[in-house]
């Protein structure tokens, strides 16, 4: 079986909220979500046909906020990307019990960057399709058929594991089996039902 794991919430945590709360006032957290991270230039950032700095200055245009705050906000992105409690050990017992192994993930270019420096988990994957590399992103039928095409993957032996519904219904769609991911274990106990009972490490 082929076991296609989506990085954000699920091998690295993304809580939005929680970093937006740390950087600005209660007043106008719920405005820069919904201007920032909720706007469609978000998803234009994850699919790399924005560039950053563009990104930047339309923010604080929308919002009003110093563009400044907005630059120190967006450089605080990727570092907030710390790994999952016990995702990370998953992936190398998906490989030692003969699964294939890939990730499929919305990701800007600056925050991908900074994952591929900071982490090593890397060489576990047999595949790796990233939104900015390829200008689609889910849940957009295009990423999903790139992702099957590209890595020669049969839908039906292949396994998506993501924390959004909407892009799991998408997979779902072209015959993939899926996976809510809420936690590790969970997300263990899931893919044993599935038949990909994974091994302890040796």
């Amino acid at each position: 079986m082929n076991i296609v794991f989506d990085l954000g919430g699920v091998v690295v945590k993304w809580e939005p909220h929680a970093l937006i709360a740390r950087h600005f006032a209660p007043a106008i957290r719920q405005h820069v979500f919904e201007q920032v991270v909720a706007h469609d230039d978000w998803l234009e950032l994850d699919r790399g046909t924005l560039a950053l700095p563009l990104a930047i200055a339309r923010a604080a245009d929308r919002t009003g906020l110093p563009d400044t705050s907005l630059a120190e906000f967006f450089r605080q992105v990727p570092l907030s990307l710390e790994l999952m409690p016990g995702t990370h050990e998953l992936l190398p017992r998906v490989k030692q019990s003969g699964h294939g192994l890939y990730c499929l993930s919305n990701m800007a270019q600056h925050s991908l960057e900074f994952l591929e420096r900071a982490y090593d988990f890397w060489p576990r994957f047999d595949g790796r399709v990233f939104s900015c590399v390829v200008n689609l992103i889910k849940p957009e039928p295009a990423i999903y058929d790139h992702l099957l095409r590209e890595h020669g993957l049969q839908a039906t032996e292949t396994v998506f594991i993501d924390d959004l519904q909407v892009n799991l219904d998408a997979a779902a769609a072209f015959g993939m089996k899926t996976i809510r991911f809420e936690s590790a274990a969970q997300c263990e106990r899931a893919l044993a039902a599935l038949g990909c009972a994974l091994g302890s490490l040796d």
